[in-house]
Parts: structure tokens; sequence; C-alpha cells
């Protein structure tokens, strides 16, 4: 008899979704979705850092653009609360911190 192989991630993925907060696991699918959402540009400049009680803090790497992605806040809103397919996201607030690659 075979047994069908599972990969790591797949366990450690389960065993998280046990013990993780449902803000915990809302940011890991923000992250995950993030380039895909705002766009290859922008994720340069900019990366999800934190999220509580549906508001995203987003590092971003200059005042420039805080003040562009501001312009933007609903678009991305609207952008990743449908690739999520629910309502998770209601405010974004920009602040600069280091953008990690």
């Amino acid at each position: 008899m075979k047994s069908k192989l599972i990969h790591i991630s797949d366990i450690i993925n389960s065993i998280l979704k046990n013990i993780r907060t449902s803000s915990d696991t809302n940011m890991t699918e923000i992250w995950e979705l993030w380039q895909n959402s705002v766009g290859e540009t922008i994720a340069k400049e900019a990366k999800p850092g934190a999220f509580k009680d549906g508001i995203l803090i987003v590092h971003v790497s200059s005042s420039v653009w805080i003040q562009h992605l501001n312009f933007l806040k609903k678009d991305i809103i609207m952008q990743l609360n449908g690739v999520l397919k629910y309502e998770v996201v209601k405010d974004i607030r920009f602040k600069i911190g280091k953008i990690h690659n």
C-alpha cells in the first residue's frame, strides 16, 4: 500500500490555521496577493506591514510614494477585497518603513 506524500508546507499551514487569529490569516493572504493586486511598480515601493481590525498598514519607501498611494487607496482596497472575495480591508494607512524584497 502506497502512502500519499504531503509537502511539509501543507502540514505547517494546516497547523497554523488552527492557531492563527483571523487577522494573522488575513495578513498572510494579503501578503501573498499584494504584488498581483497592486502591480510590480507599486510592490517595489510599498509592502504590507501589519493588519488589524480591517486596517492595513503599508510600509512605503518615501513620502512621495505615500502621497501617490493615497490617491490610489480606494482602488487598492477594492482590488484587494475583490481578490480576497470578501471585504476584509476597510482602510489603508501608509507609513515610511523598510521595504523587504
